[in-house]
């Protein structure tokens, strides 16, 4: 499941974004300004970013710049009100691969990003296949390659049987198994 870094201020479009993105089958995560986003873009490290040009702090094309630097492959979407021609000129010019001007139909925003992980993924392949060894729901992380788990942050100790059988969970929300399916 790729993550999905939405930088928005306003609380109403970031919760529809974040659903319609849910709904695509994505992982969100949301920050409403730009100095969080840079944060969170450090800890998370999402496969993909939408960004509004309009934010309290640190405009989206200047997070765009920042982000482009550190992560030159990474897919950047600005998703702004801003739709003057030299608005769209200049935010190519600091680094996004797309812009998207307000209001947006949801579809097309999910054709968009969907277009934009498939590049990314047959750009980054290998790579991404190491973060797709990453599963991540409720607060843990397990990392399938090192055999790790981390329950908010925190490194935990499991047995080898427990370890492929959280990750057998964790890999099927939602789903009840009986005990025999289990073994």
């Amino acid at each position: 499941m790729f993550t999905v870094l939405l930088v928005e201020d306003d609380f109403g479009t970031r919760k529809l974004t974040s659903i319609v993105l849910k709904n695509a089958g994505f992982r969100t995560i949301s920050a409403e300004n730009g100095s969080d986003a840079l944060t969170l873009f450090d800890l998370e490290k999402p496969a993909l970013v939408l960004c509004d040009v309009m934010l309290p702090d640190v405009n989206g094309f200047r997070i765009t710049e920042i982000l482009r630097k550190k992560s030159p492959e990474i897919p950047i979407i600005i998703v702004t009100a801003k739709h003057l021609k030299a608005d769209k000129h200049y935010g190519f010019l600091v680094g996004a691969d797309d812009y998207m001007t307000k209001p947006f139909s949801p579809s097309e925003l999910v054709a968009r990003v969907k277009a934009h992980m498939a590049r990314y993924e047959r750009l980054v392949g290998s790579n991404q296949k190491a973060q797709n060894d990453i599963v991540e729901i409720r607060g843990i992380r397990i990392d399938k390659t090192a055999r790790r788990v981390y329950i908010n942050g925190e490194e935990r100790n499991f047995t080898t049987k427990e370890f492929d059988l959280l990750t057998f969970l964790a890999e099927n929300p939602n789903h009840v198994f009986t005990k025999e399916e289990l073994f």
